[in-house]
């Protein structure tokens, strides 16, 4: 049998950057897709999704042709396939996990992160695929074959594992600290509008930079600091102010994240101010927060919260909480008790 087993994920800092090759900090939790597969007499990839009651077959030496809209499992094998890879024996294939849907927590690339991992694992003859590779074959897969405006993050944190700072301009990687407290993830019952989200997001912050690019050809977000917003805020139109300011401020943010986080011992106050100074950037300039989820997190924050944010794209999903393990029940209570379905302690992986 082959059993594959892959995590959420959660961005702690650097919402709406990657697209813009802007570095991000994410982490693995302890919410898991599992799969698990048996060689089967037919030609079929024999697939049941148990959490959703649904099946899917699909022929090994399927053509691949006019592959629908979010079928992650065509796009993956269309991916490998332009890239020399074959399939040629069938399987039944059970597919199940505890990450909520269409929640923020990215269940839509550990899917695809678990698929590619069987796909490579049944291969008659044995591949390497790295784990940097392997993140890259999934963002082929979900974002760049259906035109999809996300960046890399979701998938090559999912494929890496770990809390990870994430220079999305190269793909290279490193390791940090895992020291951020007790988290807690709520969920708020309130649907994401991913698509929708990220698109404006990305377009107006894109604008925003090609509008100072434009007159100061040399300057790169990468080398940006928090003195060049009112630098070059003059040289950006209105409309895409806000985004201006997101990118130059999140930015930031993200960055002395990075430094607190690659101390041997962090300070969490210090991550949860910063948390929540991102938060406050999602809210207010990208505008990407149900009011209904901001009261969840004001609540959480007066209960013991150091920081508290939105997860995802946003629109709506979950939320993240750092506090203390002293303070942690008191935290979930406060979600719950300002009307999120779930709220629960999550463990990086």
């Amino acid at each position: 049998m082959i059993d594959i087993k892959v995590p959420a994920r959660i961005c702690f800092y650097g919402d709406h950057q990657d697209y813009l090759g802007l570095p991000v900090i994410a982490g693995t939790i302890n919410r898991f897709i599992q799969l698990k597969a048996v060689p089967n007499a037919t030609n079929n990839f024999a697939i049941k999704l148990l959490d959703l009651n649904e099946r899917v077959t699909i022929a090994v030496d399927d053509a691949l042709k006019n592959v629908q809209n979010g079928d992650y499992f065509r796009s993956c094998m269309a991916v490998l396939k332009e890239k020399g890879f074959a399939f040629e024996q069938g399987y039944d294939i059970e597919i199940a996990g505890n990450i909520p849907v269409n929640a923020g927590l990215s269940s839509s690339s550990a899917l695809v992160v678990c698929w590619l991992r069987f796909l490579v694992k049944i291969q008659k003859k044995s591949i390497a695929v790295c784990d940097i590779e392997l993140g890259h074959l999934a963002y082929e897969a979900e974002a760049v074959y259906f035109k999809q405006p996300g960046g890399i993050m979701d998938q090559y944190t999912i494929a890496q594992g770990g809390m990870l700072f994430i220079d999305t301009e190269t793909g290279k990687s490193g390791k940090l600290s895992t020291q951020l407290g007790t988290l807690v993830v709520a969920e708020s019952g309130i649907s994401k509008q991913t698509l929708e989200v990220l698109q404006n997001a990305r377009v107006y912050a894109q604008n925003a930079v090609e509008a100072v690019q434009k007159r100061v050809p040399e300057f790169k977000t990468s080398a940006a600091t928090v003195s060049d917003y009112e630098k070059y805020r003059g040289l950006v139109p209105d409309k895409f102010q806000n985004h201006w300011y997101a990118t130059i401020h999140n930015y930031d943010i993200t960055r002395k994240a990075q430094a607190e986080l690659s101390k041997s011992t962090p300070d969490i106050k210090v991550l949860g101010d910063l948390m929540n100074q991102h938060q406050e950037i999602l809210q207010n300039q990208i505008q990407n927060t149900p009011q209904e989820m901001i009261k969840m997190m004001n609540a959480a924050r007066k209960a013991g919260a150091l920081g508290a944010k939105i997860i995802g794209s946003g629109g709506g999903g979950c939320m993240v909480a750092i506090t203390t393990d002293e303070l942690k029940n008191r935290v979930i209570d406060a979600f719950l008790a300002s009307n999120a379905v779930n709220a629960y302690e999550v463990q990086l992986t």
